[in-house]
Formats: C-alpha cells, structure tokens, sequence
C-alpha cells in the first residue's frame, strides 16, 4: 500500500538500502573530476583514482596501462557491488536487481549476434560482453542463421525467452534485422520492467514509471534519428515504440512520422520535460543531444536518494556508477589521444 512501506520495508530490505547508499557515497565528485583532468597520461589517472573506490582493483595493473583495462576494471567494481546485493536480497528485491541487468543480456546477444555475422572471433566477443549481461549459453550463439534459430538452440532458457517468443522471424540475420530485434526486445524488455514495478506498489512504482518513461522516450527518439534516410515505414517505427511513456501515444505518432531533425524537435517540445532539454540545443547542434540526455537522466537518478524505502535507488546507482565508467573512459581516451582541450565536451557529472 502507498506511503506505508516505511512499517516493513526495513525487515527485508533495510540493511541492502544501507549498503547501496554507502557505494553511492563512493562515486567520484566534482574536485575529483577536476582532479583527473589534469592528468597528463594513464598512469596518472591510474594513481588519482587510487583514492576511490577503484583503487584495489586498479592496483596491480603494470604499465603500460590502456583505456580499455581501466574500463574493465572500473566495470568489475559494479559488477562486484551488483552481484553482492544480489546475493543478500530478498526474493522481490532479487528480482528487481535481475530485471535491471536484462538490458545487458540483450545487448550481449545482439554483440555476438553481430560479430559472427563479421566473422569475428567468438571469444574476442565474449570478451567484450558486460560482465552484468551474461548466461550459460551465451557462446553458443554464434552457430544461429535466424531468430527461430536463436530462440530455439539458444534462448529459450534464459530470462530473455518471453521477449523473443513474440519477436520470432524466418528473417535471416542481416545487420538491419538485428537493430529491429535489439529495439523489439528492448520494447518487449521496457514493458515487461515497467508492469513488474506496477505490480511493486508504492513509492517504487512511482518513482520506477518516472525512470523508466524517460528510458522509453529516450529509446523512441533515438530509434526516430537513427531511421531517417532507411526503409523503415512509419508503421515499422511504431512498432518498436513501447506503449508507455511521457510521448505515448500522440507523441509516437509524431514521431514515426518525422523525416528530419526539426520535425524530430518539433515533437519533442510538446511535452514540458523535453522542451527544457531542446531549450538548451541550439539549432543545428544535434550532435549535443546524446551529452544532454545523460545529464537529464543523472538528475533523475539523483532525485531517487532523496526518498527511502523503495528499490529505484538500485536501479539509479547502476546508472549513475556506468555514467562515471563512460566519464573516466572519455577522460582516459582524450588522454591517451592527447585531447585535453575536448575533455569537458564529454564529462556528465554524477554529484
């Protein structure tokens, strides 16, 4: 019942909010990022962070040091604060922290899927795969021609099977079927997370409906900007819209019918939440939006701590620990590439 989880919420899941906001303490600040940029090469970066919560995994890294073992190291950190939550959380809990890493899985699966089509080793791909996104038979994808394929050999044991079983075609695999399938698993994916939240109650299905219908527009648009110029109809686009959200449904419409970026805006500006952010881009600086989508969806994130008893605060530090992963990459790669003067371009503060 709304506003009464405060009576319970404390027998089962109390001592898990207390652990989350203490990992949450351990994300870098602004001094810190000040601190960063001023690094002249890897290892620098390597000892400013050995003060945080990165620094045991950092440790032991012998030069010469490379963006993508900083990354990985920095991704083991999540990982490890994720599956020791998991671990120690209740059943419903459990399954909330599960539902969030399914975003993972099905971008695993559309890596793999995409790198065999290229020919690409399938241990160098696994090896790429997040850490978070995982199963059993996951190598195993590589031998799938079609989605039928894919669903039978392989996923119909995973958690994802619900998802493809309404998804299934005898296309074969080409690069433009994959991207369908990445966005109709993601709808598939959104709904699903969305009506388990609703099924949650409380101060969790509201402050989930608020995360997650960003996630869904942010998804919407994208989708919009990366089909202009292909042959995707305005139906196919609706299709792979999810049927909720601040732009669902006379937003949606808009949308699938847009052919260029101003149309895109235009849609955009009706609802409040989204004028604010195009308020900010200057015509002609699209280039930009990805950068401001980040920093509304950190807002967001960080409003989840100012409530308690509910599990978004789970789901926000996920967001907010890989936002500080792409940080720390972007600054390790302007770096390494000696482009200092483009680190601020790329750096979305978490606090």
């Amino acid at each position: 019942m709304a506003g009464l989880e405060m009576l319970s919420f404390n027998i089962k899941d109390g001592y898990l909010e207390g652990i989350l906001r203490g990992f949450k303490s351990g994300l870098l600040t602004v001094p810190e990022y000040n601190n960063l940029c001023q690094c002249e090469s890897l290892e620098d970066i390597k000892l400013n962070l050995t003060s945080s919560d990165y620094g045991s995994y950092l440790a032991n890294e012998a030069s010469p040091l490379y963006t993508t073992t900083i990354v990985e190291k920095c991704t083991q950190k999540l990982v490890d604060d994720w599956n020791h939550m998991r671990c120690q959380a209740d059943e419903k809990l459990a399954m909330f922290l599960d539902y969030c890493t399914y975003g993972h899985m099905i971008d695993n699966v559309v890596l793999i899927v995409t790198g065999t089509l290229h020919e690409r080793d399938v241990q160098e791909l696994l090896d790429k795969c997040h850490p978070l996104g995982m199963f059993d038979s996951i190598a195993t994808l590589a031998v799938a021609q079609n989605m039928r394929e894919l669903y039978r050999l392989v996923l119909v044991d995973t958690p994802l099977a619900p998802y493809f079983s309404e998804n299934l075609t005898h296309e074969d695999l080409d690069e433009m079927n994959i991207e369908i399938m990445r966005n109709t698993l993601y709808k598939a994916y959104l709904d699903d997370f969305a009506q388990f939240c609703h099924s949650l109650g409380g101060t969790t299905a509201e402050v989930m409906s608020d995360l997650l219908a960003f996630e869904t527009d942010r998804r919407a648009l994208n989708i919009t900007l990366n089909s202009i110029g292909t042959e995707l109809t305005r139906d196919d686009r609706k299709k792979l819209y999810s049927n909720f959200g601040l732009l669902y449904p006379h937003g949606h419409n808009e949308l699938a019918g847009a052919e260029d970026f101003d149309q895109i805006r235009a849609a955009m500006e009706k609802v409040p939440a989204y004028a604010a952010i195009f308020s900010k881009l200057g015509f002609g600086e699209s280039q930009m939006l990805d950068k401001l989508l980040y920093e509304e969806e950190v807002k967001r994130c960080r409003d989840t701590y100012e409530q308690q008893f509910h599990y978004a605060v789970f789901y926000a530090y996920m967001k907010l620990r890989e936002q500080e992963i792409r940080n720390i990459m972007w600054i390790s790669e302007c770096v390494a590439q000696d482009q200092k003067s483009r680190i601020s371009d790329g750096i979305v503060y978490t606090f």
